[in-house]
């Protein structure tokens, strides 16, 4: 391999010389080998975006010379449309508070900049990493700023899925809106539901996460971008942290605004594990949600066998044609992703010390992943698994028929003690409520066929 030689504040060193990432990124890649994770296209994406309304910013208050500025947002825009991303090589387990990301940066804009103006890479008094791409900036105030908006472009790919989801278990929800069965508490036998409203509670409960995940959101659109070090603003003009956020805004259609407090910005993963609480949260409802669907589609000869999974792929390599909820299982492996993930942030978001936050790289990583993971498998969910749901009607008549839950109905007419004392003897003789009540003549049989309607006991009121 060829190579050139950079100098930094701590020597020279080789670096591979067609790489558009300087000295401080090499160093980076030799220190850091843990992983072999890279950041998300995201990241990077939000990175630039920072990067690139910088210097819009600072050529406009007359910090950076136009040159230099048009050179910098050139390759910004290259890299927006794509290119030079695997030039962005170091570990996403890194030093503390992301430098090596925000000089990954720095350097590839810097070189690729210098290569637009007719120089050669690593020829940084063309345009200099620190001094140009970094100016008016610091980690401690880009990568905040980074997680915030990272996570909002993920979040806005991560809501029309949900959106999606939700309407494909409201679909069946009127599609088994007519299918009796029978409920179950604890397990054991309850009084009947319908299929249907089974699945507008699952419909209903998507809706609340997607609720919640946007009010997350609208925390997020808070930056503290122009705290630079430490909050105070240091090396920065008044006017760039007013203008960055608007300019960030025009850059992406996304309403950004002032941090209240650029302290609490940079000291704060607040909003950060705010967004990764609730994917935790919806990732129990999903696994449980999940859970009942591979409990309903059980069998098909000794399980529920209430509704039919549309079949994906064989599920044994030695049992013939037995078919599994594979995707059900895959969601639920997501989900249990998703949650240690969350544990993960939750940990860094509480290690940070006085005006600085440096496990915000793991932070970076483990949101943006977990927006990543989940989306892709919540539509598979929906595309290959709920959309094909069916239901066998017969099977959930004959348990809701069976039920011995359905005597519920009957405790106003008959009272609590004798109803239960009807329970016990239908189960001990395996005999049907129904037939136990019509023999002790508890009940007028005309009555009994009235209480007993198995879709009037699914609506509100006594019966």
């Amino acid at each position: 391999m060829e190579y050139r030689i950079e100098k930094d504040s701590l020597g020279e060193l080789k670096v591979p010389v067609d790489a558009y990432y300087g000295v401080q990124v090499q160093r980076a890649v030799e220190n850091f080998p843990i992983s072999g994770l890279k950041p998300h296209p995201d990241w990077i994406r939000a990175t630039v975006l920072v990067k690139k309304a910088a210097a819009i910013v600072n050529n406009e208050i007359g910090l950076l010379d136009k040159k230099k500025a048009d050179a910098i947002v050139k390759a910004c825009d290259e890299v927006l449309a794509g290119k030079m991303q695997e030039q962005f090589v170091v570990d996403v387990f890194q030093a503390g508070a992301g430098t090596s990301h925000n000089m990954n940066a720095n350097e590839v804009l810097a070189n690729r900049a210098i290569e637009i103006l007719g120089g050669k890479r690593g020829d940084y008094s063309v345009i200099n990493p620190n001094d140009d791409v970094n100016m008016a900036q610091s980690t401690n105030d880009l990568i905040p700023t980074v997680i915030r908006v990272s996570a909002i472009l993920l979040v806005d790919k991560f809501l029309p899925v949900l959106d999606e989801l939700e309407q494909s278990f409201q679909t069946k929800a009127k599609e088994f809106d007519h299918v009796i069965k029978s409920g179950r508490t604890h397990l054991q036998d309850a009084t009947p539901i319908r299929l249907g409203q089974e699945f507008s509670g699952y419909a209903a409960c998507v809706r609340g996460h997607i609720e919640r995940i946007r009010s997350v959101r609208e925390d997020l659109t808070y930056l503290g971008i122009g705290g630079t070090a430490v909050g105070t603003g240091v090396n920065s003009d008044p006017k760039y942290r007013e203008k960055m956020p608007g300019q960030l805004e025009k850059l992406t259609g996304i309403a950004f605004k002032q941090a209240k407090n650029y302290f609490e910005a940079m000291q704060s993963m607040a909003g950060a594990a705010s967004l990764s609480g609730s994917l935790r949260n919806l990732a129990l409802d999903i696994t449980r949600i999940a859970n009942d669907l591979r409990l309903l589609s059980s069998g098909p000869r000794t399980g529920l066998a209430e509704i039919i999974l549309p079949p994906v792929q064989p599920g044994s390599s030695i049992m013939p044609g037995k078919v599994n909820p594979s995707i059900l299982e895959m969601v639920n492996m997501v989900s249990f992703q998703v949650i240690g993930l969350d544990t993960t942030v939750a940990y860094a978001t509480q290690a940070g010390q006085l005006e600085l936050n440096v496990m915000m790289p793991v932070i970076g990583f483990n949101l943006t992943f977990a927006l990543e993971i989940y989306r892709n498998a919540l539509r598979v969910l929906r595309v290959k698994c709920v959309d094909g749901i069916s239901a066998d009607e017969a099977v959930c008549r004959d348990f809701a028929e069976k039920s011995v839950s359905i005597v519920t109905a009957l405790t106003p007419h008959i009272g609590y003690l004798k109803a239960a004392e009807v329970v016990k003897e239908a189960v001990a003789h395996n005999r049907t409520v129904r037939a136990v009540l019509l023999e002790k003549k508890l009940v007028d049989e005309k009555l009994l066929n009235e209480i007993l309607d198995p879709y009037k006991l699914t609506e509100v009121g006594r019966h």
